[in-house]
């Protein structure tokens, strides 16, 4: 029950009416939401593959899902990734990879790099919050990533505190 003059009281009691608005708007101002809505969207798909091509990575930003890069990184935070193919893998870096047979990328620190004469890179990760290094994450039978398996390289991050 709603007492008059009480402060939301053009609200019904059940919350926000949307269907009741948009059953009150005429066609033009209901075409002109929905164009207000489209271009939003749009908009925002413009400036996430604008950030893919930018930073030559498939996902130029991703959120940390697990506490496995503690303290450098914790749950939540948000980094910005670049994977330009032609930069070396280095030990001490930060990457995001994908590994077959699981959907969500990684985050964690190269701690071994093996570089061969024909230029091919392959490389060994670990969690900082890990005892034991990812192998035990990869496929079967795969001991090291390969520049292939990388989303990209941390090269920013926004943390909540």
């Amino acid at each position: 029950m709603v007492r008059a003059g009480a402060v939301g009281s053009h609200l019904p009691a059940s919350g926000l009416d949307i269907f009741g608005d948009l059953r009150k708007m005429n066609k033009r101002q209901l075409y002109y939401q929905v164009l207000n809505f489209a271009m939003i969207v749009s908009s925002a798909l413009m400036i996430w593959k604008g950030l893919i091509v930018l930073t030559g990575s498939e996902s130029p930003i991703v959120v940390v899902l697990s506490g496995s890069m503690e303290p450098a990184f914790h749950r939540g935070d948000l980094l910005f990734l670049t994977n330009f193919r032609e930069d070396p893998i280095r030990a001490g870096e930060i990457v995001v990879f994908k590994v077959e047979g699981r959907d969500i990328p990684i985050v964690h620190r190269v701690i071994k790099v093996h570089e061969k004469d024909n230029g091919d890179i392959k490389f060994l990760t670990k969690g900082d919050n890990n005892e034991v290094d990812d192998r035990g994450l990869y496929k079967e039978g795969q001991n090291w990533l390969e520049k292939k398996d990388v989303v990209g390289r941390a090269r920013g991050t926004l943390f909540w505190l």
